[in-house]
């Protein structure tokens, strides 16, 4: 294969390809947003809807950039993943109203990497003023918010 230089990177001899394979898919999947939209900021507050192969990239990207990370997710037995493996420094279980009113207006950006449909509105409500949600999770439906 030819390929331009400037889209080629020298997998290190003592990286393994099964580790250095998810960096080159779900972490440039993730990386580029977290880059793009400013996130990328030591002392932000960053939020990370869904914990799969997507969520896991972007709290270690996250954590790395110097970020306080929160796991928002569904599930409640992700919550020593999120925590004690992936390093995050709070979890949320999105179905738990108290734990959701606690949360609002803390977060400067979320990334939501649910590929499932998902109530939108309290993920909004979750981020400061001029916060920023980014959507990574594709959806067979479109989003649909609530007109008021």
């Amino acid at each position: 294969m030819v390929a331009d230089e400037h889209f080629v990177i020298r997998i290190p001899d003592n990286l393994p390809l099964e580790v250095a394979g998810p960096l080159l898919c779900a972490g440039v999947t993730v990386y580029s947003p977290l880059k793009y939209f400013g996130l990328d900021k030591p002392g932000l507050h960053i939020g990370v809807v869904g914990l799969g192969g997507l969520g896991h990239m972007a709290v270690k990207f996250a954590k790395a950039f110097g970020a306080h990370v929160t796991v928002i997710s569904t599930s409640p037995n992700k919550e020593n993943e999120a925590l004690d493996h992936l390093g995050a420094d709070s979890f949320i279980i999105s179905r738990d109203p108290n734990q959701m009113q606690a949360a609002i207006g803390t977060l400067d950006g979320i990334i939501d990497t649910v590929s499932a449909g998902h109530a939108l509105l309290p993920m909004i409500g979750l981020l400061k003023t001029n916060g920023k949600l980014v959507m990574l999770g594709v959806i067979v439906k479109p989003l649909e918010l609530p007109e008021y």
